[in-house]
């Protein structure tokens, strides 16, 4: 198993939506995630492929997601997350992954997850199929076990 060393002391690996919320809604975080973002421990890592994800959307020019994907890489950075990269171990998992879910950016975190030997949080409900390494975590104020929406400015 091939590791990207800056993750090496990660645990959680956040999805685009929590990791949008960190920076931009920090008050839809649920308490325990707010906790252990606040932390500001090398246990929280989030992808490059969530700062892709970012960037194809702004690219697109949707009204909704309005993202400079250098400056949330920045800040991420300064508050101390752990960046994991995309490694062809990660890629290469993709490819023997159920059809659970269609989001290829989606899929892409679960194989990450899954080779880093990581808990994937995430705000989609729909990746829990993936196993116990799927953490679904429902925004503060949504009910519970749904998908979350980040809201208007940072919609995945």
């Amino acid at each position: 198993m091939v590791r990207a060393p800056a993750a090496a002391a990660a645990e959680v690996l956040l999805d685009t939506h929590l990791v949008l919320w960190a920076a931009l809604q920090p008050e839809r975080l649920p308490a325990r995630a707010a906790r252990l973002i606040g932390a500001r421990s090398s246990a929280v890592a989030f992808s490059v492929a969530s700062l892709w994800e970012v960037t194809i959307k702004s690219s697109m020019g949707r009204p909704d997601f309005t993202v400079d994907a250098a400056e949330l890489r920045r800040w991420l950075l300064v508050e101390g997350f752990t960046e994991l990269g995309i490694l062809p171990a990660h890629v290469l998992r993709v490819a023997v992954l159920p059809w659970h879910h269609r989001d290829p950016f989606d899929r892409l975190l679960v194989a990450q997850a899954e080779v880093e030997g990581m808990l994937l949080w995430t705000a989609d409900a729909g990746l829990k199929a993936y196993g116990t390494m799927v953490r679904p975590v429902a925004a503060r104020g949504s009910p519970a076990g749904g998908t979350a929406s980040p809201g208007a400015s940072a919609s995945t």
